[in-house]
């Protein structure tokens, strides 16, 4: 494994479970580890380790261009022998979406808060969209169950806030901004097709899988009003062409 700097790539809505066919955001993902064939692990405990979302990560991320694998925390096997190895042994943890809750839980019992912080820190890049966003953070709007959004202490592996789906689903971006005027630190909402790259703790860009999706940094200002503020974003796939007048 190459010697990286702590990396977590946050999508508000995209990757391989919501836009089958577009691969800009995981292909964006496997770039920045720097490997030949880089070694991918797969958490799906957001969605109970539900077998159709495994399948369609093995799809995804073949054995032609990863050395895909997954660990499963809801089976008598997770599927590997010493899950901290593996987890450290890694390029690329990738947690899919579902809920966040029992996302959190799950961890915290088996010790995977721990696990993913010391393997964050060794330099393995860590991302997901939905939950596989939100969890990073250090509180989160989640709308996963029935009923308005919910407010969440996260892993805190970044000092900001997040919200997802932003703009893109009914009552997330309002829920946000309250929790933010609520006293929530500063943090950012993401909308489908975009992603939030952070090196350390620091935003380092946004880029996005589709033109015009977008993302915003939402915080206070000296009156503690909240505002909020619009993200320059790289669009990872190729520019429009440029037609010449005859």
């Amino acid at each position: 494994m190459l010697v990286r700097p702590p990396q977590i790539v946050a999508f508000g809505g995209g990757g391989f479970s919501m836009e089958w066919g577009n691969t800009l955001l995981d292909d964006h993902v496997l770039a920045l580890t720097g490997a030949e064939r880089p070694r991918v692990c797969f958490l799906p405990t957001a969605s109970g380790d539900a077998d159709h979302y495994v399948v369609r990560f093995y799809r995804a991320f073949s054995a032609s261009r990863c050395e895909p694998s997954h660990i499963s925390l809801f089976r008598r096997e997770t599927g590997v022998g010493d899950p901290r190895a593996h987890l450290l042994a890694q390029d690329v943890v990738y947690v899919g979406g579902g809920s966040l809750v029992s996302l959190l839980g799950t961890w915290r019992a088996h010790g995977f808060d721990v696990l993913l912080r010391e393997a964050w820190r060794a330099g393995v890049v860590l991302c997901g969209g939905s939950a596989g966003s939100l969890c990073w953070f250090a509180q989160a709007v989640s709308a996963f169950h029935e009923g308005p959004p919910t407010r969440i202490e996260a892993l805190g592996l970044l000092p900001w806030s997040n919200a997802v789906h932003y703009g893109d689903e009914s009552g997330r971006r309002g829920a946000f901004r309250d929790a933010v005027a609520d006293g929530f630190p500063p943090g950012f909402g993401a909308g489908d097709g975009a992603a939030l790259h952070f090196v350390g703790t620091e935003l380092a860009e946004v880029v996005s899988s589709r033109p015009g999706a977008g993302a915003v940094y939402v915080g206070r200002d000296a009156a503690g009003v909240v505002e909020e503020r619009e993200l320059p974003v790289r669009y990872l796939g190729d520019p429009a062409p440029v037609v010449l007048a005859a």
